[in-house]
C-alpha cells in the first residue's frame, strides 16, 4: 500500500513539473547564499539598510509597502534605525494625506510606508513570502525544501534575469526575463550598475544592489523573523528535554514489572 502511495506521489510531481515546463511557465531562479538563512541565520543589518536606500531611491517610485510601518526600522532584527533616524527618513522621503487638516503632511513613524496604486504595480509588503518556494506560480517548492530557496531568490533573480531582448504586443512593450514565468515581463530593467551610491562605499553592481534589496523585502515580509526562530530553537530544546524527561520516567515506572514478568 505505501509502495503504491508513494509511486502516486512521485508520478503526480512529475506530471505536474512536466505540464509546468511544457507551458514554459517555470523561470530560472539562481541560489543566492543570505545571511538570514538556516535555522540560526540572521538579517545582515548593513545589507538591510543598503536594501531600503535601493527601495527608497529606486523601487518607491512604482511600488509601496504599505503594511510595513515606518517605525518598525528601529525594532529589534531589522536595519538598526534610531528612533531620531527613523522620524528624520519618514519625513525626509514622503508625505501622506492626513483627513485631519484635509491635505498632506510629512510621514510620521508611526505612518506606514506609501501604498503606491500605479497600475499594474504590485505591493512590495508580502512579495517575498507570496514567492517562497515556488519557481513561478507553478513551482513544486522542492527548492525551498532542500536548497532553502525562496522569495528573496526570485526577487534576485528577477532584477538580474533581463536579457536585453523586447518586444511589443497590443501596444505594451515586454522585456525578456528569464525569471519571469513565460520569459517575458511588462516592467523594464528597474536596476543598473553604479544606479545608488551607497554611503558605506558598498559594491553597488548590479547584482549587489539585487541581493540587498531582496534581502530587505525578505525582512519587510518577515520583520520577525529573527524572533520566531529564537522561539522556535527554544522549543525544540524544550520537546527534546521533555522527550528524554519521558523517556527515562517511563523506563523507572516499567522496570519493576518487567522485573517480575521475567522471574515468572
Amino acid at each position: 500500500m505505501l509502495k503504491k502511495l508513494a509511486i502516486s506521489a512521485v508520478a503526480a510531481l512529475a506530471l505536474s513539473g512536466g505540464a509546468a515546463l511544457a507551458a514554459g511557465a517555470s523561470g530560472h531562479v539562481e541560489d543566492v547564499d543570505f545571511s538570514f538563512e538556516g535555522p540560526f541565520g540572521k538579517f545582515d543589518q548593513n545589507q538591510l539598510q543598503r536594501g531600503l536606500k535601493v527601495y527608497t531611491e529606486v523601487c518607491s517610485a512604482c511600488h509601496g509597502l504599505k503594511y510595513v510601518p515606518l517605525r518598525t526600522l528601529a525594532d529589534p532584527g531589522g536595519p538598526g534605525f534610531t528612533e531620531d533616524q527613523v522620524r528624520a527618513y519618514a519625513a525626509d522621503n514622503f508625505s501622506v494625506y492626513d483627513p485631519e487638516i484635509d491635505d498632506d503632511r510629512a510621514a510620521r513613524p508611526a505612518d506606514h510606508f506609501p501604498a503606491n496604486n500605479g497600475v499594474g504595480a504590485p505591493d512590495l509588503s508580502l512579495v517575498a513570502k507570496s514567492r517562497a518556494g515556488f519557481h513561478g506560480p507553478y513551482g513544486t517548492g522542492m527548492n525551498q525544501l532542500f536548497k532553502g530557496m525562496g522569495g528573496p531568490e526570485y526577487i534576485y533573480s528577477l532584477l538580474t534575469g533581463y536579457t536585453g531582448e523586447e518586444k511589443e504586443e497590443a501596444g505594451t512593450v515586454f522585456y525578456g526575463n528569464t525569471a519571469f514565468p513565460g520569459g517575458w515581463i511588462s516592467m523594464g530593467p528597474p536596476l543598473a550598475d553604479e544606479q545608488v551610491e551607497f554611503d558605506d562605499g558598498h559594491d553597488n553592481s548590479l547584482h549587489h544592489m539585487s541581493q540587498d534589496v531582496a534581502a530587505f523585502l525578505m525582512w519587510a515580509a518577515e520583520p520577525k523573523m529573527m524572533a520566531r526562530k529564537q522561539a522556535g530553537f527554544v522549543a525544540v530544546l524544550f520537546l527534546v528535554l521533555l522527550t528524554s524527561l519521558l523517556y527515562l520516567t517511563n523506563k523507572r515506572l516499567w522496570a519493576p514489572v518487567k522485573k517480575g514478568a521475567k522471574a515468572a
